[in-house]
């Protein structure tokens, strides 16, 4: 999403989405952020009226955020975290979906996150606080555990909320990528 001005997800939007017809229309962009190497769903305003009313719903939290983490360490079923980023306070949510043991890493846990609030890297933060880093964070994660050319098992997994404008109450899901089924084998 960020961390370079030419190969945004902004850019490519206008050649790989279908422009509105109402006569509101606008390039599409992007209503929020994902981290550079985190995938899943990301939801694009195509209007200038939805781009705001999105926002919105962002800014007053009306907008559940749901992840999947792999992560390192062993962790307790479920847990929240609390602390300042940035200065700000940050709460997070997690549950520990499946574990299993790791020759490497000790024990890789598949997670279940819910952010309450939306700081910078903030899960990346939460769990590395905890000590049990994001598998192929470089930033937060352990030096000595950090995995190259994998990237970061951080997947954005599902968006629930009210459509500003039709009223409907949404869920959009994305699948777990497959290198995440690959470590936690029978999850298909």
């Amino acid at each position: 999403m960020s961390g370079n001005s030419f190969k945004t997800i902004a850019n490519a939007l206008p050649q790989n989405i279908q422009p509105s017809d109402l006569p509101d229309a606008t390039t599409p962009q992007p209503v929020h952020r994902l981290d550079y190497a985190t995938t899943g769903i990301l939801l694009i305003g195509k209007t200038s009226n939805s781009i705001r009313a999105l926002n919105k719903l962002f800014e007053d939290r009306s907008i559940q955020k749901r992840y999947y983490a792999v992560t390192i360490g062993t962790m307790k079923d479920k847990g929240s975290i609390t602390s300042s980023i940035d200065g700000k306070e940050a709460q997070s949510q997690y549950t520990c979906y499946t574990s299993v043991p790791s020759e490497r890493f000790g024990q890789l846990n598949l997670v279940h996150l819910s952010p309450l609030t939306g700081r910078r890297h903030q899960l990346r933060k939460h769990l590395a606080s905890i000590g049990n880093p994001i598998l192929g964070d470089k930033e937060y994660g352990i030096p000595s555990l950090i995995l190259k050319g994998k990237g970061l098992y951080l997947h954005a997994h599902s968006l629930n909320f009210t459509h500003p404008f039709t009223k409907e109450v949404l869920t959009i899901e994305n699948e777990l990528p497959q290198r995440f089924l690959k470590i936690f084998k029978g999850l298909e």
